[in-house]
């Protein structure tokens, strides 16, 4: 099945500015694609992810892939679906960012070896593009009245409050896309549905530029559908947080459980994102067993996030935890680790067995009276305990059901 068919059959492609320029492009094997995001955090979440496992795909057709970290724009804000203008990082933060989500990338992309991905920064090219000479080169381009009935903007219209600094953004998106296609040649932008109104401005660009020069340049715009809860809510959050793709913000577990969460009308497309399993064989066991199937999709996208060894943790803890009326040392999921010192820190102890995604949970739940050893809750994160006492194993409960028992060698 080639690339076009196999995004059609799992329900991929959304929206496209040229379907059958689509389909030939993509057919035809020369296909360079890029898709950005702006490092507005230091990591991704679940539902940041869906460009990329998408991308995943491209690559592994051999195709080229851009990954475009935007460094520029994100210092401006996507208004797209706001009521608030975004604030305002400083470089720092913005540099910051930029590291964690090329980290998180490689969990879906190869950076090195046969065809590799790269990784590039806006940033680079805005840096000494004079702002007169930016708005007679892509500026003229623009119709305000025809941008501002563009739904990326209706929210923050509504509240009264779209800036002249926000209506930027499209035109630095859609320059991007020109940018990227003189250097490299590249000839398809991707992205969730919510960047449509972002994207039909690139590929618009590409056309009058051509009309202007008389060249003939290749420049298709495509999005996916958006991973959307029943309530219409982006996928990537649940109760206790975001599911974050970088595993020193959560623990497998959580992980795991973030995951199995998934709301059942969600189930079939996260199956078609995250996995590489036939949809023949997915919709039947939806179809069969909606429970089972979140079960298999927790443990294949953990296992493909994080790695078989979290993935085996994370499904022995839940079995332990949902399976057992009582949770003690003889039957809890654990974590035994070889403590080379006398003693730890019950905040390092937990950080390193991922019971915790960081200190600063830990100290929260000790706040909150949310942590318990042994049956008794923890009140002093200042608290030591000795290589003695977890030889024999330490049962440490987190909230109302979260166990795990630490033992040390």
């Amino acid at each position: 099945m080639g690339l076009y068919e196999t995004l059609k059959e799992r329900n991929l492609l959304y929206q496209t500015t040229d379907e059958e320029g689509l389909k030939k492009l993509l057919n035809s094997g020369n296909v360079t694609v890029y898709s950005g995001t702006d490092p507005t955090a230091d990591s991704l979440h679940i539902g940041h992810c869906v460009p990329c496992t998408i991308l995943r795909r491209f690559q592994q057709a051999g195709c080229k892939v851009i990954v475009l970290v935007g460094g520029a724009t994100a210092a401006i804000g996507d208004p797209s679906g706001k009521t608030d203008m975004r604030p305002m990082l400083t470089q720092e933060q913005l540099n910051k960012n930029v590291e964690g989500i090329k980290r998180a990338y490689s969990k879906f992309l190869r950076f090195d070896g046969d065809n590799p991905a790269i990784i590039v920064n806006n940033a680079d090219w805005y840096k000494g593009y004079d702002y007169v000479n930016f708005m007679r080169d892509v500026g003229v381009h623009f119709n305000v009245n025809k941008m501002i009935t563009n739904e990326i903007y209706a929210k923050r219209i509504e509240e009264g409050g779209l800036t002249f600094f926000e209506m930027g953004y499209m035109l630095m998106q859609a320059y991007d896309f020109l940018y990227l296609n003189k250097k490299y040649g590249c000839n398809l932008e991707w992205g969730g549905a919510d960047q449509w109104g972002n994207i039909v401005a690139g590929s618009e660009l590409g056309r009058k530029m051509n009309f202007i020069d008389g060249k003939n340049r290749v420049m298709i715009g495509a999005t996916n559908p958006l991973l959307l809860t029943p309530e219409g809510k982006k996928m990537g959050k649940t109760e206790k947080g975001a599911i974050w793709i970088d595993e020193n913000k959560i623990s497998a577990y959580d992980f795991y459980q973030g995951v199995y969460q998934t709301p059942d009308a969600c189930v079939e497309m996260m199956f078609a994102l995250f996995t590489d399993l036939p949809m023949t064989e997915v919709r039947e066991l939806i179809q069969t067993d909606i429970v089972k199937s979140k079960k298999r999709l927790a443990f294949e996208i953990t296992k493909f996030i994080r790695g078989e060894e979290d993935a085996i943790q994370a499904e022995n803890m839940s079995n332990n935890l949902f399976n057992s009326q009582t949770i003690n040392k003889d039957n809890a999921p654990t974590f035994e680790f070889d403590l080379k010192e006398n003693e730890i820190g019950v905040l390092d102890l937990l950080l390193n067995a991922k019971f915790v995604a960081s200190k600063g949970e830990a100290r929260r739940l000790i706040d909150q009276n949310g942590l318990s050893m042994d049956g008794e809750i923890i009140t002093d994160p200042q608290l030591i305990l000795s290589k003695k006492a977890l030889t024999g194993g330490v049962l440490f409960k987190k909230g109302k059901k979260n166990y795990l028992l630490i033992k040390a060698k």
